[in-house]
């Protein structure tokens, strides 16, 4: 059966998948047998229902994943946001779509309300570009590209 992986935390080696049935599967990285550093949320892949349970996992070739699959360089996210972050192009490049489309619409439409708007956005994008220098390489990716933290 296809499936996409809802969640996975590659520190306790589990996650769930979502079938195309509809129903949740639980999974353990001991599923995995090959590519097991592909797996990721939003990674399709094909496995063996068990009751709840997925087994014999395998990621199809050639799937769509998720704009945040994939590890990001904190560095190039920093420069990003240093020099375009008000135009939220930091955001687009994490995947954090919704975030980058409200900076870009705020710093935008700043322009109608004396570009106050426009100067907070710049202040958030610098702020957020000296965090990502000050993150350690692990916790950049477990809370920007992994996780769901879109702000700070």
């Amino acid at each position: 059966m296809r499936g996409e992986v809802l969640a996975f935390n590659k520190q306790t080696s589990t996650g769930v998948i979502s079938g195309e049935d509809g129903n949740r599967y639980d999974f353990a990285g001991v599923d995995v047998p090959e590519h097991f550093s592909a797996i990721q949320d939003g990674v399709t892949v094909d496995f063996t229902p068990e009751q709840s349970r997925a087994s014999a996992i395998y990621v199809v070739k050639g799937a769509q994943t998720s704009l945040s699959a994939g590890p990001k360089d904190k560095i190039i996210a920093a420069v990003l946001a240093f020099f375009l972050g008000g135009l939220g192009v930091h955001k687009f490049y994490l995947g954090k779509r919704n975030a980058g489309i409200i900076m870009l619409v705020a710093s935008v439409g700043g322009a109608i309300l004396f570009l106050i708007p426009t100067m907070i956005i710049g202040l958030i994008a610098f702020i957020e570009a000296i965090i990502y220098l000050v993150k350690s390489e692990d916790e950049f990716q477990r809370d920007y590209v992994q996780g769901d933290k879109s702000w700070f």
